[in-house]
């Protein structure tokens, strides 16, 4: 098929099977390598267009990646980027903040309802200002909505709406977005600004939440926030490799403008802008293209005329019907005056257009599809399945993914991918499936035999699943060292989950042991991170190098040993060594402690006689010099006295507090309820535990009321 564009050189040697076999950069001239350079740029434009916006590739996806990295190792080597030049779209350096930046003209909301009487009431009113009209009637995209602004054919800025007078300048991370045109093509005009909807597809959607789930991130809510969160990324680079794409739909200032609405559409893609294939113009003349992409089709001659809001409420309900088969989100469809005279004529209020109406969906309620089902790895190995759902409207809250809990429930309740389930919320928890409502595919889901982080074997533990792989295991890793450094652990100040994660990401933390190796510099030099922040956590990392033995055992994340059973463990033993000699060759002896049966004990066992979690603690232990614990009870001063703490202390850890009172013959829990005797609240404490303490009666005691009742019996906190 011919390239029919004037801008493009029919010539140009990288259209139509283009050369692979290139000669080493360094036999270049400068000359060969700008004009090698023009004409990828050129060819690498023709193909993004025939790729996002027609759909019809010229050349296979392998061809077009080697054209790529040639276009890139030549403008790195001669020194010939350009802001417009495809290789911007792979990203450019960190921004410190977005500009602000005034739009062309306003960017307003549009009238919206989802009863169709109040849609026949808005076309009563325009033909009533300006007589008969044709409609455009478009999908009500999902997205973000932006104005692009081209000037000389050249993408100058991209702007998200803000409050529609005035955005945020990310024209950086636009130029990430395949289907964001860097340059127009064809007989554009000099001046062109035009709105367009950024989205993120619903398959891409599901694969990439799939991907952060298993890398023991958060999900997406939906693709919107997906799309919302993405592009107001400081790093542009991170823009580019989510899968973000676009439609344009409407122009807001032009230096040339089209009459009617319809002409600027079918004008778009002959500019490289990419328009949904979903578009009808309804009216008594018009030809109606089908909702379903096909060819438009004439009305036939013998047909009733007919009305142009009916034919618009027609498209609604056939988009409806249509929604779910779609790649993309939608909530609606929107009906817009195609005559520009028209427009101008009904003019806008303050807040939105008068010539166009949103004929809104209801929300999806409760019943959803099963797009795919991820698999998360806990800090302890734990294999969860979640199921990736068409997000779905429970209880006034979106969701996008359910718990399937483990595989007795998914082989008991015959789940599986593209079965049709209902959801159900069970108070602020993650949303669960509660029954398949029609099967989609055969059987059920079946848990992966290897993780899928790692590829380490799976166990089955009854009706739990566990990946073997320990601390080798880097979503384990991650959730480790998030518990090495958090409240159960060490207690490292700065160092919280999208911190931890950051510095996994940039390759700074392969093990918890990273954590002492860590430099100023390194941190520094990542986003968020000042000369003061980086030394706060410099100086706590270097607190920590010897821990109570408590904590330190606690950290280490074992699994059913938190902080007090660490604190029993520790009282037991007296030193690290003592405990992991029991730990390695006697589990017996671990069962003389209190609270710990045969079952914990051989959990505890495991974990350091795997060949992985040893390597990782001896790491640590080249770093960390954990204290000796006191072995001997102090007494019964407390007995019968149960504390709960939060918030800090002066002069003490809370797990220093916590052995203290225990080692009294009191009880230290982490959460309040109706057997809790105090709540001691140091500096910034946790209002939930506050709550909770009022609502069960509990006594609220500061630090020196805490220190006055230790007092009355003999004990310094000291």
């Amino acid at each position: 098929m011919p390239v029919a564009d004037e801008n493009v050189d029919e010539d140009n040697p990288y259209l139509r099977e283009p050369p692979t076999d290139f000669e080493p950069v360094e036999d270049l001239s400068a000359t060969e390598a700008e004009r090698q350079v023009e004409q990828l740029r050129e060819a690498i434009r023709v193909h993004d267009r025939r790729y996002y916006v027609e759909s019809e590739p010229l050349i296979a996806d392998r061809t077009y990646d080697t054209l790529f990295a040639r276009l890139q190792d030549l403008e790195e080597a001669f020194d010939l980027a350009h802001p417009d030049s495809p290789t911007r779209s792979v990203g450019g350096e960190p921004l410190e903040a977005f500009e602000t930046v005034e739009h062309v003209a306003p960017m307003l909301s549009i009238d919206a309802s989802g009863e169709a009487e109040d849609v026949r009431a808005f076309d009563e009113r325009v033909q009533r200002e300006v007589g008969t009209v044709e409609y455009v009637c478009e999908p009500k995209f999902d997205g973000v909505s932006m104005e692009f602004v081209y000037e000389d054919g050249r993408l100058e800025r991209a702007v998200t709406r803000g409050d529609g007078r005035e955005g945020d300048d990310v024209t950086a991370n636009a130029r990430t977005i395949g289907s964001v045109p860097q340059r127009l093509h064809g007989d554009y005009p000099d001046f062109l600004a035009v709105r367009g909807e950024v989205y993120m597809p619903k398959d891409a959607f599901q694969a990439h939440n799939r991907e952060r789930i298993e890398r023991g991130e958060d999900p997406f809510a939906n693709p919107r926030n997906a799309t919302a969160g993405t592009i107001r990324q400081l790093d542009p680079s991170v823009v580019a490799e989510r899968p973000l794409s676009v439609f344009f739909f409407d122009v807001l200032e032009a230096s040339d403008l089209a009459d009617s609405h319809q002409t600027e559409l079918e004008t778009f893609p002959e500019y490289g802008l990419r328009v949904n294939d979903r578009v009808e113009i309804v009216g008594e003349s018009a030809e109606r293209s089908s909702a379903d992409g096909h060819a438009a089709k004439p009305r036939d001659d013998g047909d009733e005329p007919r009305d142009p809001i009916e034919g618009a409420i027609d498209y609604r309900d056939r988009m409806l019907a249509a929604r779910d088969d779609l790649d993309y989100e939608i909530d609606g469809v929107v009906i817009k005056v195609d005559d520009r005279e028209a427009r101008e004529e009904l003019g806008r209020t303050a807040r939105h257009d008068r010539w166009a109406y949103a004929y809104k969906f209801p929300a999806r309620t409760e019943v959803t599809t099963i797009a795919d089902v991820a698999v998360q790895v806990g800090r302890t190995g734990r294999l969860t399945p979640v199921a990736l759902l068409e997000p779905v409207d429970v209880g006034g809250v979106t969701v996008s993914r359910a718990s399937l809990h483990n595989p007795a429930e998914i082989v008991e309740k015959n789940v599986n991918v593209g079965d049709t389930v209902r959801v159900q919320r069970a108070g602020d928890v993650i949303p669960y499936v509660e029954e398949v409502v029609e099967k989609g595919s055969e059987g059920h889901y079946e848990l992966p035999d290897t993780c899928p982080v790692c590829d380490s074997p799976v166990e089955r533990d009854g009706p739990i699943a566990f990946c073997t792989g320990g601390l080798g295991c880097d979503a384990q890793l991650r959730r480790s060292i998030e518990y090495y450094a958090g409240d159960d652990g060490l207690d490292l100040e700065g160092l919280g989950e999208k911190s931890v994660r950051q510095l996994v990401d940039a390759g700074l933390l392969d093990s918890v042991a990273d954590l002492y190796a860590l430099e100023r510099d390194d941190l520094t030099d990542l986003e968020g991170w000042g000369e003061t922040s980086a030394e706060n956590l410099g100086s706590e990392i270097e607190a920590s190098r010897e821990p109570p033995l408590a904590d330190f055992i606690s950290a280490l994340g074992i699994p059913h040993v938190g902080p007090t059973t660490a604190r029993e463990l520790a009282r037991e033993f007296g030193t690290f060594e003592a405990f992991r000699e029991a730990a390695e060759d006697d589990p017996d002896r671990l069962e003389s402690v209190d609270e710990i049966g045969d079952t914990v004990a051989e959990t505890i066992h495991d974990f350091f006689t795997s060949e992985a979690n040893a390597a990782v603690v001896d790491d640590v232990l080249e770093h960390v010099s954990p204290q000796e614990a006191e072995t001997d009870v102090g007494g019964d001063e407390l007995e019968g006295l149960t504390f709960v703490f939060t918030g800090s202390l002066e002069g003490v850890t809370r797990s220093e507090a916590q052995e203290t009172v225990e080692a009294h013959s009191a009880n230290a829990t982490s959460s309040v309820s109706g057997n809790t005797d105090y709540l001691v609240a140091g500096d910034d404490p946790g209002a939930t535990k506050q709550a909770d303490a009022q609502d069960n009666d509990v006594p609220i005691v500061d630090e020196d009321e805490f220190r006055a009742l230790l007092a009355d019996r003999g004990i310094d906190l000291e």
